[in-house]
């Protein structure tokens, strides 16, 4: 089945809006114009996993879809509208997602809303567009623009999102929490990427998250995979350390050394002060949830190593903030190396 010629020029009339977790629980039919609206950047991002997963085969996709970065593309309504009116290759369907239409100017804009205009029967475009659904400004919103000829899918918080967000990423993470713990996180007012880095980190402790851990916490921001890198390496780990640290430059290639090489600073701190004798007591309550998975590291290394971890971890840390390096993720590797050589290696047995 291909898509036809004809344009559709949305004829078909739907329900105003739909809320991002009734559009996953629903499954609306996935035809003609979409529009993520809203105000939350990780349910968009899941919202576009879920139309492609459930418009098209993985085998379908490879030459059926187009991902178009919106403010990076030159002539971007050209390329939205030959995007959009090209045949399916043995497929119902072509999905066209144009992403960021929130970063766009005016005119850019208008050419994208242009090409919408023709968008054939049978094939999808999706519009990234990231307002309030309410939102009254100029240009006109794509969500308000569209109206009930596209199907909107609405990514603003509430607290009832904001639960339901809290219990899936649990149930993911294979974690729990008290209840005061959920009640605080639904009712709180931070964005859903700092919940779940919260979330993220604290289950590495490996037991139920409480109100006193939370707010220890107070939903710092930090990358969750950065700690993941610190942890992996002082638990004698180095290359999954290594890959965690490769695919966070990958990302952010002159930015990613500096929560790098912060996580494994913080976690050799507490891993010599938990290595003294009587150690322990000094350790702050926001980072005394990980005393217990260091505890056993910390009496394998000993103070020594640990000392020499944590001084070289704050050279490495004080080296690329203050950009005496001039390749980031070189003095990484060294690190890693270095660490994994002389702190986190067992020690030899003498003979």
């Amino acid at each position: 089945m291909s898509a036809s010629n004809a344009p559709s020029a949305f004829p078909r009339k739907r329900a105003s809006g739909i809320k991002y977790f009734d559009f996953i629980d629903k499954r609306p039919k996935l035809d003609g114009l979409i529009i993520v609206e809203g105000t939350d950047a990780i349910l968009a991002q899941r919202a576009l996993d879920a139309i492609v997963e459930r418009a098209l085969p993985a085998e379908m996709r490879a030459l059926n879809l187009d991902v178009i970065a919106g403010p990076e593309t030159e002539h971007l309504g050209r390329a939205v509208a030959d995007a959009s009116t090209a045949m399916p290759f043995l497929a119902e369907r072509r999905v066209i997602i144009v992403r960021n239409c929130h970063q766009l100017r005016a005119q850019p804009r208008r050419d994208v809303w242009d090409a919408a205009q023709s968008l054939p029967a049978g094939n999808t475009l999706v519009l990234e567009d990231l307002f309030a659904p309410n939102k009254k400004t100029k240009p006109e919103p794509f969500g308000p623009l569209a109206g009930r000829s596209a199907l909107r899918i609405d990514t603003t918080l509430g607290s009832d999102v904001r639960e339901r967000f809290v219990r899936e990423t649990l149930a993911r993470l294979g974690a729990t929490a008290e209840p005061r713990a959920l009640v605080e996180l639904a009712a709180s007012e931070a964005d859903l990427g700092a919940i779940q880095n919260d979330l993220e980190k604290l289950a590495l402790a490996g037991k139920p998250i409480t109100y006193a851990m939370l707010e220890a916490e107070s939903l710092a921001v930090d990358d969750p995979k950065a700690w993941h890198y610190a942890q992996a390496l002082v638990e004698g780990r180095p290359a999954e350390a290594l890959a965690i640290a490769f695919e966070l430059f990958a990302n952010d290639p002159r930015g990613a050394a500096v929560p790098l090489a912060g996580a494994l600073a913080t976690e050799m701190s507490l891993l010599w002060e938990l290595a003294r004798p009587g150690g322990g007591a000094a350790i702050e309550p926001r980072h005394r949830w990980r005393v217990g998975k260091l505890q056993s590291v910390a009496r394998r290394i000993g103070a020594a190593r640990a000392r020499r971890g944590f001084e070289a971890a704050v050279r490495g840390f004080e080296a690329v903030v203050t950009g005496r390096i001039d390749d980031p993720r070189a003095m990484i590797e060294l690190l890693t190396a270095d660490i994994a050589a002389h702190v986190t290696a067992p020690r030899k047995v003498q003979s």
